[in-house]
């Protein structure tokens, strides 16, 4: 018998270990439990470590949003670090990253076409109501790992119409990069990477004078007003950051 290993990912205590308890209770599943996105992560590199690996997390949608002082990182301007996964969302941003195999389901407290979005975007398979039956959990979990994806029926149209918006969005934001010249565009990643004016300065072998009128223009030409916002815009655009060991390299080629 093919036996499913299943993480369950919830800070909500009673409720992780009540679906444990239950998922624990089918033949073919095993199944263990994490209270923070942070402990699901070491628990994926144990069972890594052991030879072993997850072929299933149930993550909470609100993941963290109970814990006092958790950080929530913004999806399109931020790749937070394995302590910086604390919402929901941004651990499946996570996995399907550094474990694409592993197949995600964000388990909500109520039906959002916006976050079901953006987890689909994410990464996740899957998109259930947690107080689905545990007959309906185990055929989404079974269908994840045919490649199916799964929602609701009555969030299907909300959804493809939140995709739509986001492709127009991000179709706008590449037409704007695209104005860039090929220094701004090398300055550009430089800012997505995280620099701070002087430090491109010493990369791109320019002033500082020189770096800031750079920056200026990407803003104008972005129409944004600050450095996040241009950031933000870029990762839309699919701009990523400059590889600080090697050459600036443009989608398709070298920069010019």
């Amino acid at each position: 018998m093919v036996r499913i290993r299943v993480l369950v990912v919830d800070d909500h205590r009673i409720f992780a270990e009540s679906l444990a308890a239950a998922l624990a209770a089918e033949p073919d599943v095993d199944v263990a439990a994490a209270g923070s996105g942070p402990a699901a992560l070491r628990s994926m590199e144990r069972a890594t470590t052991e030879g072993r690996r997850f072929d299933v997390l149930l993550v909470d949608a609100d993941l963290g949003s109970t814990v006092p002082g958790a950080r929530l990182p913004l999806h399109d301007s931020a790749e937070p670090g394995p302590d910086g996964f604390v919402d929901g969302i941004s651990l499946v941003t996570g996995i399907r990253s550094s474990q694409p195999a592993v197949r995600t389901v964000v388990l909500a407290e109520k039906d959002d076409p916006r976050r079901a979005a953006l987890a689909l975007q994410a990464g996740a398979s899957g998109w259930v109501a947690k107080d689905c039956s545990l007959s309906r959990l185990l055929t989404v979990i079974r269908g994840v790992l045919r490649d199916e994806t799964h929602l609701p029926p009555a969030l299907l149209t909300g959804v493809l119409r939140e995709l739509t918006a986001a492709r127009k969005h991000r179709t706008e934001s590449e037409r704007l990069v695209e104005s860039l010249t090929p220094r701004e565009r090398e300055v550009l990643r430089c800012m997505v990477a995280g620099l701070g004016r002087k430090a491109v300065a010493e990369r791109l072998f320019l002033s500082p004078h020189t770096v800031r009128t750079h920056m200026q223009n990407v803003l104008g030409k972005l129409g944004v007003h600050s450095t996040l916002a241009a950031v933000a815009l870029a990762r839309r655009a699919g701009v990523g950051p400059v590889d600080l060991a090697g050459d600036v390299v443009e989608r398709g080629g070298q920069l010019a």
